[in-house]
């Protein structure tokens, strides 16, 4: 059974883009990644799926009922953490958790507390008084304290440092395992692979790609960039799976797809002063699929 079934789904703003034609399905208990640029139309999407924006076209569903007709009922099973999170500055974040609160027929005090004590949230504090990330904190605590059957994140992790990152992560996980269906929009590609089964990836306001998480990280997407204690001739790096190569006196940087050890033998018979191998970001990865035709 599908939690969310998107058919062709289009929003345009006046003669600017928005979203075109965007279909996906994500299944019960599923969590599935929603990948892009900044800019994309993930927000976009995922404010239609609330119905806080009407679609052009297309439909969508949540629980096998349409999107626009069946809104308000929908929304009170959906967690929502936005990318940016705007509250009223002067209000304590235990007032303003209660006040989200009794939009739900249930008591959820005890949830409350929980989910602060697992943010290291300050429930007494004023909102006003509060950093980016703790704002951030408290938007997550808002979108789980009523326990959704479906959970939405819209880049949930700006903000959060590391290790507060890794406790998000562990939380959804214990959420999906009590049976929530997530999805996890993000432009950063590394988040999506550690937490997701099934990837959309959306590009310019449409979808260009929709595969499992496996393949995706069969494909092994690296960057990598060397210093070398001699110059390396343009040609010693044209070879299957690089894209993106640069070469510059003696530093070269280039994107790599494929099996990592491979390209590792052929570094290793280079002399190297210095050497990084980091995730990609999505437009590099776009760009090969954009290059390759993929």
């Amino acid at each position: 059974m599908n939690t969310i079934e998107i058919n062709n789904l289009t929003k345009t703003y006046g003669k600017a883009r928005g979203i075109t034609n965007v279909s996906f399905n994500v299944e019960e208990g599923e969590i599935f990644g929603f990948i892009g640029p900044n800019g994309a139309g993930k927000s976009t999407t995922i404010r239609t799926l609330l119905s806080l924006i009407y679609p052009t076209s297309g439909s969508a569903k949540i629980f096998g009922k349409d999107c626009i007709e069946f809104g308000p009922e929908i929304k009170k099973e959906i967690g929502y953490l936005p990318s940016e999170v705007f509250y009223y500055d002067n209000m304590k974040v235990m007032d303003l958790l209660n006040y989200s609160a009794s939009f739900y027929k249930k008591d959820c005090k005890k949830r409350i507390k929980e989910l602060a004590e697992i943010m290291n949230l300050d429930l007494n504090k004023k909102i006003d008084d509060l950093s980016y990330g703790n704002k951030k904190k408290v938007g997550i605590v808002q979108g789980l304290l009523h326990e959704p059957k479906l959970i939405m994140l819209d880049e949930p992790t700006s903000g959060l440092d590391p290790l507060m990152q890794q406790k998000f992560f562990d939380l959804l996980k214990e959420e999906n395992k009590k049976g929530a269906t997530i999805l996890f929009s993000s432009h950063v590609l590394s988040e999506v692979q550690k937490m997701c089964e099934r990837v959309a990836i959306i590009k310019e306001g449409k979808i260009i790609k929709i595969e499992r998480i496996s393949d995706l990280k069969e494909n092994n997407y690296k960057n990598f960039e060397l210093e070398t204690l001699s110059k390396i001739d343009q040609n010693y790096f044209n070879i299957n799976g690089v894209t993106n190569l640069l070469v510059k006196d003696n530093s070269v940087s280039f994107l790599f797809k494929g099996n990592i050890n491979l390209i590792l033998q052929k570094i290793s018979v280079i002399e190297i002063a210095n050497l990084w191998i980091e995730e990609p970001n999505l437009e590099d990865v776009f760009m090969h699929y954009y290059e390759k035709g993929e």
